[in-house]
């Protein structure tokens, strides 16, 4: 019996090496085929790695596979690309943000049934959020920008608007209309004014340091002359070195006169001697430059104070430069503390990249804008436009 179950057990042990050895002649073979099989590229970290001109081991022994046709003929003729142009900083914010209301379904499906839909502040406040991001970026002071977007918050919630309109088009065309309405201020038309008025017209140039009053009187007496209108200049910035000789160079190539005095001297004394001059030639405006004041210094402005008791101007201009931003807003608003501005013009908007200034300027000061300078020619001097500031922002 024993013997049997000795035999037995033998023959099974016999079969179990016999399929082990099956096993590990076909793990063999097949590690022998693959190993003959051409490399192909696998899409493996290793090979993506491996950079032109390289060479390994690995890399002779086995060719890789070649790159399809289209493939060699992108990378081969491909022309360079050209690096962009940094451009102007007046392109670089060409683009508006995106201002949608995400209108709930629940909403639309009433809107369906009554014939308007009705926002919820839930549907516009990533519209309002945009929508200041697009002012404050625009340069309007964050003060205006937060009045502006509460305001426009209640007007567009206590609107009905129409299911057969394109919403957001409605949105943008209010928002663009109440803008309009929170900078409105009184109009000045300059030509009528100087045409309606009595002669002489006498015009008080104010401003900072650098922002384009001497240029913006050449620009404004082009502009006067073209319409039938003569100019004398006074050249009351008696305190700045080369200020004089730079207003008869530009006097030279208009044809105007210029009143002068010394270095040093009393700018009210110009202002008073240019108003007599045009007084006894029939002239019509008297353009008087001053010194380009800071806001801070007192002194300085209390000589402005004094031409202005000595001539009575029947304009005050604050010449400032658009791009400067929350300063300007500060400086417009000493100046006007001091002398009561009438109107403003803004320099430098072709270097702006939206002019939301103007914005913050209307709406804090209520003071009108006349005219903006577009670049350095005696022509480049246009009419201030509401509409064309809210477009670049909205």
């Amino acid at each position: 019996m024993f013997n049997l179950l000795k035999g037995k057990l033998k023959s099974f042990t016999e079969k179990l090496r016999g399929k082990a050895e099956e096993k590990a002649v076909l793990s063999r073979k097949i590690q022998v085929e693959e190993a003959e099989k051409p490399a192909e590229s696998n899409g493996d970290l290793k090979e993506v790695l491996i950079l032109p001109g390289q060479q390994t081991d690995a890399l002779l022994q086995k060719k890789p596979k070649p790159q399809a046709p289209e493939e060699l003929t992108v990378v081969a003729e491909k022309p360079e690309q050209p690096k962009k142009a940094i451009e102007p900083k007046a392109q670089q914010l060409e683009e508006k943000r995106e201002l949608v209301a995400r209108v709930r379904k629940r909403e639309k499906f009433k809107g369906l049934l009554r014939g308007f839909v009705e926002l919820k502040e839930a549907d516009v406040l990533e519209l309002l959020s945009e929508l200041e991001l697009s002012l404050l970026e625009a340069d309007v002071s964050q003060k205006t920008a937060e009045e502006f977007v509460q305001r426009i918050k209640q007007e567009l919630l206590s609107k009905k608007i129409p299911k057969t309109v394109d919403l957001q088009e409605f949105l943008r065309g209010e928002i663009k209309k109440i803008l309009f309405e929170l900078t409105q201020t009184e109009k000045i038309d300059f030509l009528s004014l100087v045409k309606d008025s009595k002669k002489p017209f006498k015009v008080l140039f104010l401003g900072p340091n650098g922002a384009g009053k001497t240029t913006t009187i050449a620009k404004l007496t082009k502009l006067l002359k073209d319409n039938g209108f003569s100019s004398i200049w006074a050249a009351s910035d008696t305190f700045r070195a080369a200020s004089i000789e730079q207003l008869e160079e530009h006097a030279k190539r208009l044809n105007v006169r210029v009143i002068k005095h010394k270095y040093g001297s009393d700018p009210a004394a110009v202002a008073f001697d240019a108003v007599r001059a045009a007084e006894n030639s029939n002239i019509d405006v008297v353009m008087i430059d001053t010194a380009g004041r800071q806001e801070t210094n007192r002194n300085l402005i209390e000589e402005l104070k004094k031409i202005e008791r000595v001539i009575k101007p029947d304009l005050k201009l604050f010449v400032g430069e658009a791009f400067a931003g929350r300063n300007l807003v500060k400086q417009a608003r000493e100046f006007d503390s001091a002398l009561s501005v009438d109107a403003f013009i803004l320099t430098k908007i072709d270097t702006d990249p939206k002019g939301g200034t103007t914005l913050s300027i209307l709406y804090e000061l209520k003071k009108p804008i006349l005219f903006l300078g577009i670049g350095q020619n005696y022509s480049d001097i246009v009419p201030f436009s509401q509409e064309f500031i809210i477009e670049r922002i909205v």
